[in-house]
């Protein structure tokens, strides 16, 4: 049995009710953690292990209390990501490659393609 995450959600956590709440240590309402924290960094996480929002791989390995499990191939069309600025969940499908949120057009960090494997299966 998966463990929940013991951490407190951060102040991303409430931006209305019904927003999904967003785990670790985030520092501000757009969902920027301790360890990502550009203007661009603007994205969290619903990682396939636990069904919870993350802003990133190692605000999960910080807080989850268990290991991390990607997203299989076939899960383009699962609603993972959350957009810290308008709180849009996408579908993975609408996130990679996407250099910015399709529905408020807040621009992502183009160097999360390199942590992609740490997310998602190919």
């Amino acid at each position: 049995m998966l463990e929940r995450a013991a951490s407190r959600p951060g102040p991303a956590a409430s931006s209305g009710p019904t927003a999904p709440r967003v785990l670790g240590p985030t520092i501000d309402e757009q969902t920027r953690c301790v360890h990502y924290h550009r203007d661009v960094d603007v994205v969290a996480i619903r990682f396939a292990c636990c069904g919870e929002f993350y802003p990133c791989h190692a605000c999960h390995e910080a807080a989850a209390g268990h290991r991390a499990r990607t997203w299989p191939a076939g899960s383009l069309a699962e609603k993972a990501i959350l957009c810290g600025v308008c709180r849009s969940e996408l579908a993975v499908s609408e996130y990679l490659g996407a250099p910015a949120c399709p529905r408020c057009g807040a621009r992502f960090n183009e160097r999360c393609s390199l942590h992609r494997h740490l997310y998602f299966d190919d």
